[in-house]
């Protein structure tokens, strides 16, 4: 890994930190180190570093905001890689192109700007594009399926290609990209409709509103837990078993939401994943229900 990290500063492939808390880079601000992570300049030294990754046989991973992942406790002992200056922003009438790292809650505030209407459900989802179009990110029967025409990527063997909405296979919460993820989303474009600027304003505060009535943004988390079982909502079932509140070392089961897991200050992953198997084992012996989990487990 040494040898890596100082071919990576050779190359001049990016920004490198070493040995960094991961607890910075996710939501849940729980988790081990890593030992490198890295921010390409380019899509150019992106490819670079993937051929170097691979060469070396190191195992690595594509971030966003870390909105969506729980790390274990352990070290990550391979490269992160953070597309934070993928960051590129074109508008041409209702059409935007962007780049992968741009924030996607400050795409939906430009997209208000602009008069553009169809990225209202974005207003209080703190990820990246890129992480957004791999999970499919939504909200209020909304989601990136919805409004992504097409992506730019870089495949598993170096290719840049684009895919278009079709080859996505968008579905709830997941897309061609979560079942393939060495496939790394450098741009999308998004097509949006045109609108009146204060009617797209105030129901994104109404939104942002509701958000922070219902859901316990106080605290740190990585947003709902499960997916919502067909016709049913997580949350109400882990409610009615009486959940809601239930703490295990630092981690807590939301006592305003029940399908939010928070840290109140000193969480370990464990802690977390603790809460997260109980709930789950409990729906499914009361109710006979399994419930998915929403976000990503990495490194357990």
């Amino acid at each position: 890994m040494i040898e890596l990290i100082q071919k990576i500063k050779k190359e001049n492939i990016g920004k490198v930190e070493e040995n960094i808390s991961l607890k910075k880079y996710t939501t849940y601000k729980v988790g081990g180190k890593a030992k490198c992570i890295v921010y390409p300049k380019t899509i150019e030294k992106l490819v670079l570093l993937i051929k170097l990754l691979n060469q070396y046989n190191i195992v690595y991973k594509v971030i966003g905001n870390g909105s969506n992942l729980l790390f274990s406790d352990k070290d990550y002992n391979g490269v992160l890689i953070k597309l934070t200056d993928f960051d590129d922003l074109e508008i041409n009438d209702n059409r935007i192109r962007v780049g992968a790292g741009f924030s996607l809650m400050k795409l939906s505030r430009i997209a208000m700007k602009n008069s553009l209407t169809g990225l209202e459900f974005a207003a209080g989802i703190p990820g990246t594009v890129g992480g957004a179009v791999f999970m499919n990110a939504g909200a209020y029967k909304s989601d990136m399926g919805y409004i992504v025409r097409s992506i730019k990527v870089l495949t598993p063997d170096n290719r840049i290609i684009e895919l278009e909405n079709k080859e996505l296979d968008f579905h709830y919460r997941t897309s061609f990209l979560k079942k393939r993820p060495k496939y790394i989303c450098l741009e999308a474009v998004i097509k949006l409709k045109h609108g009146n600027r204060q009617a797209i304003e105030e129901l994104m505060k109404n939104r942002l509103k509701r958000r922070l009535d219902s859901q316990p943004l106080n605290y740190p988390s990585a947003g709902s837990v499960f997916r919502n079982p067909k016709d049913m909502f997580s949350g109400e079932l882990i409610e009615k078993l009486g959940l809601k509140g239930m703490k295990h070392g630092g981690a807590m089961i939301s006592d305003k939401h029940a399908n939010f897991i928070v840290n109140l200050g000193n969480a370990k992953s464990e802690d977390i994943m603790y809460l997260i198997n109980y709930a789950k084992d409990k729906v499914k012996e009361e109710y006979n229900v399994d419930m998915m989990v929403e976000q990503e487990f990495v490194n357990w």
